[in-house]
């Protein structure tokens, strides 16, 4: 399944127009459709690291595409197919992204993304030890971390183009893109996040927190981007739940563990990551797929 550790980018590969090239994605423009390609690449910290992670991108690609199949009934999404032999001499090398292309619809991007937290843990964690509240969410004293939420709460984030996504509360959203909106999309990321935290728990593990994007074509909300992929989801294997510690999550935590252990001054792009480090990763992506949708490495 993994493909070459060389494919840093597809653009090489393609002849269509490149609109956007995010730290793993690449988004064409194939005129009626977008066209998504997942690459190897892996960042942290805000930077893209060297040597890119083999068979990442087929690993988030192909959980995607199984999340976004088994999802479609509670939630519409942009997905048009997933076949490289469809895009015909638009790929000049199609054995190299058979696992890694999503054909979408064209959707106007709604700027928040939609964060579902179950657990107390990460960002939420810091906010409530702070303020006792995670994104205007009050919550019961003396709560610890990683701790369960009587419920999941909605802590949706404004989305920068520059910078970091900023955290916002659930009425500031209302103010940025209306009060129904805000209402419809609340509710249909807490219904697609118990939706798979149950899946995820029926197979040993907890899913703890997620994120989604959500788009517009003509005036339908729709499901885009990337879903419960271990680069938008916090997943733990279940017997490694406790209260009060750091949690190893299932993942790139080999990388971000590494760069916190190496020295690295932050200020500037990191040193190659050894090849140990980029195998444990790799392992983890695979570790996930495998768990969630084990057929896709047939």
């Amino acid at each position: 399944m993994a493909a070459p550790a060389a494919l840093y980018t597809a653009t090489d590969l393609m002849k269509a127009p490149l609109i956007y090239k995010g730290k793993v994605r690449e988004l064409y423009d194939l005129g009626e459709h977008f066209l998504i390609v997942v690459t190897d690449r892996i960042s942290a910290f805000d930077y893209v690291l060297d040597p890119p992670v083999p068979g990442k991108g087929d690993v988030l690609n192909l959980l995607s595409r199984f999340w976004f199949d088994v999802t479609a009934a509670i939630q519409p999404n942009h997905v048009v197919h997933c076949d490289v032999e469809r895009l015909g001499d638009i790929v000049t090398v199609p054995a190299l992204l058979k696992n890694r292309i999503m054909v979408t619809k064209k959707a106007q991007r709604i700027d928040i993304e939609c964060v579902v937290r179950g657990y107390i843990t990460g960002g939420g964690w810091r906010q409530y030890k702070e303020t006792g509240k995670i994104n205007g969410h009050e919550l019961p004293l003396g709560m610890h971390k990683n701790e369960k939420l009587a419920q999941p709460i909605f802590t949706p984030a404004a989305k920068n183009d520059v910078g970091h996504d900023e955290d916002i509360s659930v009425s500031r959203m209302a103010e940025l893109v209306g009060a129904e909106l805000t209402k419809e999309l609340e509710e249909k990321s807490l219904r697609l996040y118990q939706f798979a935290h149950d899946y995820c728990a029926e197979r040993g593990i907890i899913l703890a927190d997620t994120k989604f994007e959500f788009g517009l074509i003509d005036g339908q909300v729709i499901l885009i981007d990337e879903i419960f992929t271990p680069d938008s989801s916090r997943y733990w294997a279940k017997e490694n739940y406790a209260l009060d510690i750091e949690i190893d999550s299932m993942d790139k935590e080999p990388v971000r563990t590494y760069l916190a252990n190496s020295g690295w001054d932050k200020n500037s792009k990191p040193d190659p990551l050894p090849a140990e480090v980029v195998e444990a990763t790799r392992s983890r992506y695979l570790d996930i797929l495998h768990k969630l949708n084990p057929s896709a490495l047939a």
